[in-house]
This record gives structure tokens, sequence and C-alpha cells, in this order.
């Protein structure tokens, strides 16, 4: 059974001041019992409210805690890219910050890379919080992509994942500029688990994936 001395968790942020110190305590809870040390790794990608204020002072009272900040808004792709390049773990495990994908399901993800797969994502059994013209068109969407693709991308998934620090490597090596980092371990050939969870809403304020920025994404 493979064994982890450090697990990286990258956190993209974009203007959540309203959850970041809540999320904070979630996932230090759940990383603080983990079989392995952690670092956290969070980047502001150009936040325009407080966050990084909070951002400065977490980082003060913990020393396991980094934050990087960009100049501008770049997009969340490329926020989770400077992430884990960034990250010193052997796994890294992929969350936004505000709570929708809960921290609680990491220790069954690394229970799942113990065990041998390169990657695990968390797959959805359902989306609280979110309308139905937004469940139809996410559903709609990645099985065109999935019908369109040679390769296996995985249904009823976003980027809460992790992965081991060679899938890792690998990702960073590819030149893509316009990343879709939940579809680019499937062209890869890593081996893959599932592991299922409930998808909560928004813990505080609202989402900043507006229809536009998915349009662009697809």
């Amino acid at each position: 059974m493979r064994e982890c001395a450090l697990l990286s968790l990258v956190v993209p942020v974009y203007n959540e001041e309203e959850v970041l110190l809540q999320s904070y305590r979630r996932m230090h809870d759940v990383l603080t019992a983990l079989p392995c040390d952690f670092e956290i790794l969070y980047v502001d990608d150009g936040s325009r409210d407080g966050s990084w204020a909070i951002l400065e002072e977490i980082v003060r009272q913990d020393e396991r805690v980094r934050a990087l900040r960009f100049s501008r808004n770049f997009g969340h792709q490329i926020a989770v890219t400077a992430g884990m390049d960034s990250a010193d773990g052997d796994v890294i495990v992929i969350i936004d910050g505000d709570l929708q994908d809960p921290p609680e399901v990491i220790p069954e993800m690394l229970a799942q890379w113990q065990r041998g797969y390169d990657v695990v994502y968390g797959k959805r059994r359902s989306r609280e919080g979110e309308n139905a013209f937004k469940k139809w068109t996410a559903s709609a969407y990645y099985r065109f992509l999935r019908r369109m693709s040679a390769y296996e991308i995985p249904l009823d998934t976003g980027d809460f994942r992790l992965i081991d620090r060679k899938v890792a490597e690998v990702m960073a090596s590819m030149p893509e500029h316009n990343r879709f980092l939940r579809g680019m371990p499937a062209w890869a050939g890593f081996s893959q688990m599932p592991v299922a969870y409930e998808r909560q809403s928004r813990a505080a304020g609202p989402t900043h994936y507006t229809l536009k920025k998915m349009v662009r994404l697809a």
C-alpha cells in the first residue's frame, strides 16, 4: 500500500471573503486527521474584495499555508494550474474554497490512492443549490463531450480530485494555454477511480462561475 508523506491541497480563490475562514477551518480539521503531513496552497485569482487580506492572516497564523496572488483574474483553470505547479506533495488535491465540494471526502480519496489509483475524482450524486437549467446543460454537455472524445472522460464531475505526483508532472509538461484539467488525466491514460458524494450549496455568497465563463470553458 502506498504511503503519503505530504499532501498538497490546492484552493483557487476569487472573491470568497465571506466563506474563506469557514472553509479554511473545515479543511484544516480534515487534513490534521490524515495519516500524513499537509500543506494548503491558496491561489488568489485577482480577487477584488477582501480575500487577499484574509489569506495573508491565515498564512501568518499557520505555517503550513502558502498563498499566491495573481495581478488580475486569469480564470479558474489557470489558477489551479499555478497551484499544482507550486505544490510539493506526493499527492495533490484540488478543491474550490466555497465548500460545495466537502473536504470530508478527502480521506476516502486518499484511501483509494493508497490502493493504487493515480487519479481519484469526486463524482456528484446530486447538485444542491443549482437550478434546473444549470443541471441540464451540465449533464448534456458532458455526455456530448464524452461521445465526441476518443478518451473516457468521467461524467458528472468537476475539478475536485486527488492526483498523484507523476500525474501532476505530466500535466505540467503539457503546453496547452486553454486547459481542461478534468479531461487531461483521461488523455494521459492514468488509472482513475470515482468517489461519490453529495455536492452542497455554496456556504456563502453568489456563484462566480457565470454562464459566460461556463460557455468559455466549454
